[in-house]
């Protein structure tokens, strides 16, 4: 077996014999990597609370047949530190790991941008300065256009231009009254632009956004996420809906180092 190093985020684990676990985690330049963390769940063991959902760690593998073995494992960013103490927060982010996790469909095919959108979207999630559904809907649609299924959004998908009336996830995304489609829908005034604001990453708008808007607007990604997939994301189910009218405060940040 040949030892290897990569940093990664810890997307799901599973349990193996009576007291192993299968960790998978989406690293920054192997890709997606399965290894088997021996012995985690004994309360002896020396991984503790390091392989855990959420978690960015660097790591030190042996290549294996079919599974790797994880014999190092140092914590970098224990994201679920924060999250996983809020319930929106915490079901935003099942969500993003579950979808990296799908996105990254092969195993040790290299996903760096992929990586860097998670990493960013955790530590955007776990400072609690947005909404988690925004946070969500923003690394949803970054994933989608990194993978090369950017919704159009300013400009018809069909047609090219720029009068756009309606949202046919079919067709691409907006779509003008000429092209569009039976069935498609009539989005608020200003959905479409949050939708364009999550993309870009412009916060400002984003965050100035109103309720029925950031509503629609992950109606929209959630619906069009999954028809490209062509797979549920069964965390989605668990995000909450509601969006209020006042946001409350977040909690305070933690004291995570800056990491690009």
């Amino acid at each position: 077996m040949s030892l290897y190093r990569d940093e990664g985020v810890v997307l799901r684990t599973q349990k193996l014999g009576e007291a192993d676990r299968i960790i998978t985690i989406l690293t920054k330049r192997t890709g997606k990597v399965r290894g088997v963390a021996k012995g985690i769940r004994r309360t002896t063991s020396r991984f503790g609370a390091r392989l855990e959902p959420f978690t960015h760690v660097d790591l030190q593998l042996h290549a294996g047949r079919s599974l790797d073995v994880i014999t190092q494992a140092e914590t970098l960013h224990p994201y679920g530190q924060a999250i996983v103490r809020d319930y929106a927060r915490y079901t935003a982010g099942m969500a993003m790991l579950e979808t990296a996790d799908r996105l990254a469909a092969a195993e040790k095919e290299p996903a760096l941008r992929l990586f860097l959108l998670l990493v960013g979207g955790l530590r955007t999630l776990a400072e609690g300065a947005h909404e988690p559904r925004l946070v969500l809907d923003a690394f949803l649609l970054r994933s989608l256009a990194v993978a090369g299924y950017a919704p159009a959004l300013t400009a018809c998908a069909r047609c090219g231009g720029e009068a756009v009336q309606a949202f046919a996830i079919a067709a691409g995304g907006a779509v003008c009254g000429a092209c569009r489609p039976p069935g498609a829908a009539v989005p608020a005034p200003g959905t479409l632009e949050l939708m364009n604001a999550l993309l870009r990453g412009d916060w400002a708008t984003a965050d100035g956004s109103e309720p029925r808007q950031r509503s629609e607007c992950s109606g929209f990604v959630a619906r069009y996420l999954q028809w490209h997939l062509e797979h549920d994301i069964r965390s989605l189910r668990h995000v909450e809906r509601d969006w209020p009218l006042r946001r409350a405060e977040p909690d305070a940040a933690p004291a995570y180092g800056a990491h690009g």
